[in-house]
């Protein structure tokens, strides 16, 4: 969710012109709004602390150098997160993670979770496995609709694909998370790659 702006301070957009003009203390600006998001963004994407950052990095030094670009036809945010999503799909390519979806953003995709009898450490274990084995777009979907607060419409622009795409990848992703899921009875869960 973006942050509120207070009176006198500058859009992102009127940032991004400032920084299309070299302006250092712009940059300094957006990094500062920008980088909790983007952060927590590529912690969904990838585990390795030094790939996040590395990807932090290479979002805000693309922001420097493409900021020309920006057209000011849509939110700054959007533009910013689909240079987030692409840096973190060339990122995927070292991954050796531990990516997880919290469990507060498992129950609201699988209600009754949380009561699934399952220890929460061992819970948070499962929920990580599960997230691991779903493929990054719909690992993205799920990022930028739960944490983000981003509509579809807005998704798909950040995605480059159509609104109707995320839509799908979200329904795929609910229903590969659903199929692995313990069922009412308590019976064990599905075997997740990766657990004994």
């Amino acid at each position: 969710m973006t942050p509120a702006l207070t009176s006198g301070e500058p859009s992102d957009a009127e940032l991004l012109l400032r920084i299309s003009g070299s302006d250092h203390h712009a940059l300094d600006t957006l990094y500062r709004r920008y980088v909790p998001r983007v952060s927590r963004f590529a912690q969904r994407m990838l585990s390795s602390p030094e790939a996040i950052e590395e990807v932090v990095n290479d979002v805000m030094y693309v922001v420097w150098r493409k900021a020309p670009t920006f057209s000011g036809s849509g939110q700054a945010s959007t533009w910013i997160f689909g240079i987030a999503y692409r840096t973190c799909l060339k990122a995927l390519g070292n991954r050796t993670t531990d990516e997880h979806l919290p469990l507060a953003e498992a129950e609201e995709l699988i209600p009754g979770l949380l009561d699934s009898g399952m220890e929460t450490l061992e819970l948070n274990d499962w929920v990580a496995r599960l997230f691991e084995q779903l493929p990054p777009e719909q690992r993205a979907v799920l990022e930028l609709t739960y944490h983000q607060e981003l509509k579809y419409s807005e998704i798909a622009e950040i995605l480059g694909c159509p609104e109707n795409t995320v839509k799908t990848r979200m329904f795929h992703a609910r229903r590969k998370i659903r199929a692995l899921m313990p069922d009412a009875s308590g019976d064990e869960p599905a075997r997740i790659e990766g657990t004994p």
